[in-house]
């Protein structure tokens, strides 16, 4: 064992990987539905290993955090600035509104409960589940004019605070907005969440069940056309068009004539004893019943490539245009949409639902089709490994310089700090790349490594750093911190949903979906989404989601001023 310590005091990079080996471990455990989850249980853990009192560089720390904030802001940027636009100006402005609410109920409890800029701005962090706050106030209080050992104290109160009261701020959010929010919203969201899905278009799966689900699989079938079917002796556009006013989307794909296959065009005409390959969703190959058709596997037919492609959408034909119109265009003729996806969030595909720049949808039909579709739609987003590192380090570096520019204001100094320069720079980058696809592309799995092992390498260095001093401190603290951020993290959400429904006078449903996303609180989202048996909610959740993220963030800035 002593060797263990000498060891890990000497080489102090394996402690936070230790940190993070244990704190994931840790963080998968759940409870009923409750999980620390991984960013309180590396903290925890890095408190842990820090009694070894092992000393770490404070560039570590910062190198990850800048990684982690430019990917939060490339991640959100294209729905910030989209929201800009006048049908998302209402959601940002009920966004904008509960930020300041995340702000002033945890400025003000602090300021009753006598507690320093530390303790309520770790209270903060904890209280409304915004990691980053610990390190952008960190980075505050250490531009401000006190002595050295006052602001190292300040500052490991900060993950205290934040491990004291993020419990309840994540248990409880999602709590607060499943349970006591439809009370509060007139009861009954399963119905109102279907009234608003009927109203989407989600009422139409009789006449269009393409649009029933994001996840339902595109299938092929072979028949054989007899004298008596009604596809006998007509062109392929003539049949399709039949089957559409039917209610039936499907595609002819191939035909096989006598021992030749051939590739389906408009105007091919369909014979006695050919073979068609119909395609389409499974739920119109299911309502699709052969009367003078006969099914038959003709494996050489049905044994062509389909491709699932990811598309973004940029192309002007295309926005504010909803599924529906989408689908009955001739650009779209062979391809099903699959899934849609806002700010990583999966969006209901219904056809009422409208296209927003940046967005991403996955097509499935052969590649001929989806490529042509690709082409009127947007970039198609291919599957890379490589991430343009150039772009990302541009921005880090550029928004890094403006946050250290500092404003003195009767002698304290205001700045961003480079943490909210690399925040603001990761927005205005995101938004670019959603503008013109064609470079800055980040996978991914690589803007998931940016995103949570970055915060999460951050975490640990805290943890360490803070490790002898967090036990004092908590103990200085007293259970009334725990108390002191449950307030605080209710207050805010409970106006939250009284501003959604008397003044802004959003659909009950939206009004749970912004309230989760200006609070940041993805597990609300999925518990709220599980309450009203439907994904109705992400509608409010992406753009209000966008706002918090970045004003939350930059909160940590502000409480610090108010506090000093």
């Amino acid at each position: 064992m002593d060797w263990l310590i000498t060891t890990l005091k000497q080489y102090p990079e394996l402690a936070v990987f230790l940190t993070l080996s244990l704190g994931y471990f840790i963080g998968k455990f759940k409870i009923g539905s409750f999980s620390l989850g991984t960013v309180t249980s590396v903290l925890l853990v890095g408190v842990l290993v820090g009694q070894l009192d092992i000393v770490i560089a404070p560039a570590v720390k910062s190198v990850f955090f800048l990684m982690f904030l430019f990917a939060v802001g490339y991640s959100v940027g294209p729905q910030f600035f989209g929201g800009l636009k006048k049908d998302g100006l209402p959601q940002m402005f009920f966004a904008a509104i509960v930020c300041v609410l995340c702000l002033v109920c945890p400025y003000f409890i602090g300021k009753i409960m006598g507690y320093d800029m530390g303790l309520t701005a770790g209270m903060l962090a904890g209280s409304q589940t915004i990691s980053a706050v610990i390190g952008v106030a960190s980075d505050t209080i250490n531009q401000l004019d006190i002595p050295a050992a006052e602001k190292a104290a300040l500052i490991n109160k900060i993950p205290v605070a934040y491990a004291v009261t993020y419990i309840f701020g994540t248990a409880g959010s999602a709590w607060i907005l499943a349970s006591i929010g439809p009370k509060l919203l007139g009861g009954n969201l399963v119905e109102k969440a279907k009234e608003l899905e009927i109203q989407l278009g989600g009422d139409s799966i009789g006449d269009d069940p393409s649009m029933a689900s994001a996840y339902d699989r595109v299938i092929y079938n072979a028949y054989q056309i007899s004298a008596q079917s009604f596809g006998c002796n007509k062109t392929v556009a003539a049949i399709e068009a039949e089957l559409e006013s039917k209610g039936r989307h499907l595609f002819i794909e191939r035909i096989r004539k006598g021992k030749d296959i051939f590739e389906a065009e408009k105007d091919t005409i369909v014979e006695e004893n050919d073979v068609i390959a119909l395609g389409g969703r499974r739920e119109f190959m299911m309502n699709y019943v052969a009367v003078n058709e006969k099914e038959v596997l003709d494996v050489e037919l049905l044994n062509f490539p389909v491709e699932v492609l990811t598309v973004m959408i940029v192309k002007k034909e295309v926005l504010n245009k909803t599924i529906g119109e989408l689908r009955g265009s001739k650009i779209a003729h062979g391809v099903v949409i699959r899934s849609l996806k806002r700010a990583g969030i999966d969006m209901p595909v219904l056809p009422n639902t409208t296209f927003n720049k940046g967005d991403l949808i996955e097509l499935v039909g052969t590649k001929k089709d989806v490529d042509r579709a690709a082409l009127h739609i947007g970039y198609a987003d291919r599957a890379t490994n490589a991430t343009d590192m150039a772009f990302v380090g541009l921005g880090i570096v550029l928004g890094g310089l403006f946050g250290a520019l500092t404003l003195k204001i009767s002698g304290v100094p205001i700045s961003l700090s480079t943490s909210g320069g690399a925040l603001i720079s990761g927005l205005i980058f995101g938004w670019l790349r959603g503008q013109h696809p064609t470079f800055g592309r980040i996978p991914e799995p690589a803007l998931w490594v940016m995103n949570n092992v970055g915060l999460n390498i951050f975490i640990a260095v805290v943890g360490i750093t803070a490790g002898p001093s967090f036990i004092v401190g908590f103990q200085e603290a007293g259970w009334g911190l725990f108390i002191a951020g449950a307030a605080a993290t209710t207050l805010p959400l409970i106006l939250a949903l009284l501003l959604g429904r008397y003044v802004f006078k959003f659909h009950p449903v939206i009004t749970l979906g912004c309230a989760a996303g200006a609070r940041t609180t993805t597990a609300a989202l999925g518990a709220l989404q599980d309450a009203v048996k439907s994904k109705t909610p992400a509608l409010g959740y992406t753009v209000t989601y966008a706002v918090g993220n970045t004003l939350l963030i930059i909160w940590g800035v502000v409480v610090i001023l108010m506090m000093s």
